[in-house]
C-alpha cells in the first residue's frame, strides 16, 4: 500500500473531487424556470405527477395491461382507437356508441408530446382501421410543458406521419371551446385563451384538407355567440357533460363513417 492510500484509508487526506459527468453539467443555455402556482388541487396533482413523468413521459405503462389483453380485430371489423387527454378518457363510448368496436386511449392532463410517444403503443399495435385524434386543449394550458402553437402542429403532423405508415385513416377532432361562467372555471379562459384555440382549429381544418384527413368539428356545434362553450355542455368550463358528449357522438360518427368509407375496409 503507498503512503497515500494509506492517509487516504485514514481519512488524513481528502478524496479528489469527482468531476461532474459531462452529461449532468450545465449548460449556458437552460433557463431557470420560475414554478407558476397551480392552486389548491392542480398543484398538489401536478407534484405528485411530475415524478413518474420522468421516468415515462407518455404513461405507456398505464395501457399496456389493457392493450395486451385486446385480442386482434375480427375478420372485418373496423375498430376506431379514440386518442386523446381526459376529454376523451371520460368519454363513455360504449354509452355512445353501442355495440362499435371503438377503444378508448384517452389519458387525462396528457399533451399531445406525450400522446406522440404512445402512439405505436396504444394505437398502431392495436390494428384499428382509423384513429380520431382529440387533442391540444393542455398544451395551450401549459400545465406540463410550454408548447408554441408550431410545436403543436407538428405533434399533430407527426402523429398522422405515423397513422399513415401504417395504412390508418386518420380524424382529426377539433380542440372544444372553454368558459369562465362557473365559480369552477374561474382561470379556464385565462389559461386557455379562445384565440389561440381557435388559430389552433383553423391550422387543424387546413391541414386535415390538406393531407384528406376528416376533421370532427366539435367546437363550432359548442361554441355560444361569445366564442366561449356553451354553459350547459361543462361545469368546469373544459371537460364536456353528459349532454356535451351528446352533441359531439353523432359528429364523431359522422367523421368515422366518412373516413372508413373512404377506404373501402
Amino acid at each position: 500500500m503507498t503512503r497515500w492510500s494509506l492517509l487516504l484509508l485514514l481519512g488524513l487526506v481528502a478524496a479528489p473531487a469527482q468531476a461532474e459527468p459531462e452529461a449532468y453539467q450545465s449548460s449556458p443555455a437552460r433557463r431557470t424556470v420560475v414554478e407558476k402556482q397551480w392552486g389548491p388541487w392542480l398543484g398538489p396533482f401536478r407534484a405528485k405527477l411530475v415524478p413518474s413523468l420522468m421516468r415515462d413521459f407518455g404513461e405507456r405503462y398505464l395501457y399496456a395491461p389493457a392493450n395486451a389483453a385486446l385480442p386482434a380485430p375480427r375478420p372485418g371489423e373496423q375498430r376506431v382507437v379514440f386518442l386523446g387527454d381526459s376529454i376523451t378518457d371520460r368519454w363513455n363510448l360504449a354509452a355512445s356508441f353501442p355495440g362499435k368496436p371503438y377503444v378508448n386511449r384517452g389519458i387525462g392532463s396528457q399533451v399531445t408530446a406525450q400522446m406522440l410517444l404512445r402512439f405505436h403503443q396504444d394505437v398502431v399495435a392495436l390494428n384499428p382501421s382509423a384513429v380520431l385524434i382529440l387533442a391540444g386543449i393542455n398544451d395551450v394550458q401549459g400545465f406540463l410543458q410550454e408548447e408554441s402553437p408550431e410545436q403543436i402542429e407538428a405533434n399533430w403532423e407527426a402523429m398522422a406521419d405515423i397513422a399513415d405508415a401504417h395504412h390508418i385513416r386518420v380524424i382529426f377532432g377539433s380542440i372544444l371551446p372553454v368558459n369562465d361562467y362557473s365559480p369552477a372555471a374561474r382561470d379556464v379562459v385565462q389559461e386557455r385563451k379562445p384565440a389561440e384555440l381557435v388559430a389552433l382549429n383553423a391550422w387543424l381544418q387546413a391541414f386535415c384538407a390538406r393531407r384528406g384527413y376528416v376533421y370532427a368539428d366539435y367546437h363550432a356545434a359548442m361554441v355560444d355567440g361569445r366564442g366561449l362553450m356553451k354553459a350547459a355542455y361543462t361545469q368546469d368550463g373544459v371537460h364536456p357533460l353528459a349532454n356535451g358528449y351528446a352533441v359531439m357522438a353523432p359528429i364523431a360518427q359522422r367523421a368515422i363513417d366518412r373516413a372508413l368509407g373512404e377506404t373501402g375496409r
